[in-house]
């Protein structure tokens, strides 16, 4: 990772939505696969699916990570590398 960002781990609504319906597909799916039903595996995927574009939907609307106003040059971040770690 580089000097003065942080990880963005998508705490988000627009993520934690996006995969909620993602899971539900994949259960959809995976309870499809024991009943032998392909149509149930095929409505589970498209769930999955729709999962990633309502994230991505909502992530468009403003829900999403906002970009970050911490926006360094390239003699920033080394300054920052090089500095000595604060305790």
């Amino acid at each position: 990772m580089s000097a003065g960002t942080k990880a963005a781990s998508g705490h988000t609504l627009a993520a934690w939505t996006g995969v909620t319906i993602a899971f539900i597909g994949f259960a959809i799916a995976g309870v499809a696969m024991i009943l032998p039903s392909v149509l149930l595996v095929g409505a589970g995927l498209a769930v999955v699916v729709a999962g990633g574009v309502v994230g991505m939907v909502m992530s468009m609307a403003g829900m999403g990570k906002q970009p970050s106003t911490m926006v360094y040059t390239h003699e920033e971040q080394a300054a920052l590398a090089a500095a000595p770690a604060s305790a």
